[in-house]
């Protein structure tokens, strides 16, 4: 029994090794690395610079000069990427990385806090390589996404930057709950909580196993049981409870809500984001426009769902009803001033598919490309609050950046397929010249 132990342990070394070598491009070092980019996509002012030199020390940029100002010295690696546009990485600030594409009710009952892991390393490096290296994970089982962010974190594994709220806080019998089975199995969601003291407590716990930000259920949802997406769920006192505690200790709060009542509650209760909000009236808007709420708009889903997707009827027919309303009410938000960032839900349909958000915001519901681009750049940046970090292409911020053929202002469907993928100063995709 002792060998085998002994043989399982071995197993699992080696794998651990083998994720980290493939995880990693190559080692951080000092040297520089001289990004030359023919065209250079500037997202706060939507212009375009030509033949600039993006030079890059350890993790983050040193400087961007014109490429006649930067003569490549003996020790430094050069990328030329002739006629291909430079331009920050894409942030989505609204993903479930350690969940996958299937809504079976059987395949949600079978699913374990390992198995959402695994799932996760796959979808991290999926996400990383799609373009998008910072990512806002909202909502996972057992505290699984906590891990993800610290194997990225340690180089274990391959991913993007991420913060991460663990599981969601919602009522009993609400979206965040487990609802498919009757009450002799008294199964319950990890964030359930009722009542004031009972939501302060967890939002301590989440705070004290590693969340990065509090994510709640404002309203019920989609694809969940036996829940109306337009009732709200917290109280508005609830949630006033769990903004004032977040946000003294530091972390920021995003509120799932659909309903007109639960965007509006939500809102006036402080929260930094509203998630999906399908059903926004004007009321909600002024309140959220009055407080600086990020609206995170998850769209593409819904295209891709009635397409693509295979649900049981009782998550079905609410998809259907939501989509009937959402584009519409979300476009009138944004056309009234509320601020968006990019947010896409993946995992309610396939992961590496978050720039198709980019093309519903332009082709169907009018957004100019600059502003689409800055939902998923300076804004959602703004929302993390990491601007200082990311965002945009600067000197000392992170030395994340893409290439793609073609320029995103005129099409920004060629974000689809990225040719180039750098990460805090290690290439991860080079498909360049």
């Amino acid at each position: 029994m002792k060998l085998r132990y002994l043989s399982v342990a071995g197993l699992c070394l080696s794998l651990v090794l083998c994720v980290s070598a493939i995880g990693q491009s190559g080692e951080k070092t000092t040297h520089r690395t001289l990004v030359r980019a023919t065209h250079l996509l500037d997202v706060k002012t939507g212009k375009t610079l030509d033949n600039q030199t993006v030079v890059v020390v350890g993790e983050t940029i040193q400087s961007i000069q014109p490429t006649d100002q930067v003569k490549a010295l003996a020790d430094d690696v050069v990328i030329d990427f002739g006629g291909n546009t430079i331009l920050p990485v894409l942030i989505d600030v609204h993903t479930h990385l350690t969940m996958d594409t299937n809504f079976d009710p059987y395949h949600e009952l079978t699913m374990t806090d390992a198995k959402e892991a695994i799932i996760g390393v796959v979808n991290a490096r999926t996400t990383l390589l799609a373009g998008f290296t910072t990512v806002r994970n909202v909502g996972a089982g057992g505290y699984t996404d906590i891990d993800l962010r610290d194997a990225i974190n340690s180089g274990l594994v391959m991913g993007p930057h991420m913060q991460v709220s663990g599981p969601p806080l919602g009522i009993t019998g609400g979206h965040c709950d487990d609802d498919l089975l009757p009450y002799k199995y008294h199964a319950v969601g990890d964030g359930v909580a009722d009542g004031i003291s009972a939501v302060q407590q967890k939002v301590r716990q989440n705070i004290k196993y590693g969340a990065d930000v509090i994510k709640i259920c404002a309203t019920g949802g989609v694809l969940s049981k036996g829940d109306d997406p337009q009732a709200s769920q917290y109280t508005l006192e609830e949630m006033q409870a769990i903004v004032a505690d977040a946000h003294r200790l530091g972390r920021k709060v995003a509120a799932h809500a659909h309903g007109a009542q639960g965007i509006l509650w939500a809102a006036t209760a402080g929260v930094d984001s509203i998630e999906h909000g399908s059903y926004i009236d004007d009321a909600a808007i002024a309140v959220m426009k009055k407080n600086g709420t990020y609206l995170v708009p998850t769209l593409y889903l819904e295209d891709w769902m009635m397409e693509n997707g295979h649900l049981p009827v009782f998550y079905h027919q609410k998809m259907i009803e939501v989509s009937k309303v959402a584009k519409k009410n979300i476009k009138h938000a944004m056309e009234s001033g509320v601020k968006i960032a990019l947010g896409t839900d993946a995992a309610v349909y396939p992961h590496g598919l978050n720039a198709h958000e980019l093309d519903v915001y332009v082709n169907q519901l009018g957004m100019s490309p600059v502003a689409a681009l800055q939902s998923a750049t300076v804004n959602a940046a703004d929302l993390l609050g990491w601007s200082a970090k990311t965002g945009s292409l600067e000197a000392g911020k992170w030395a994340d950046m893409i290439a793609v053929d073609g320029d995103p202002i005129k099409d920004v469907r060629i974000l689809q397929n990225v040719k180039f993928v750098m990460k805090a100063g290690v290439v991860y995709k080079n498909e360049g010249k």
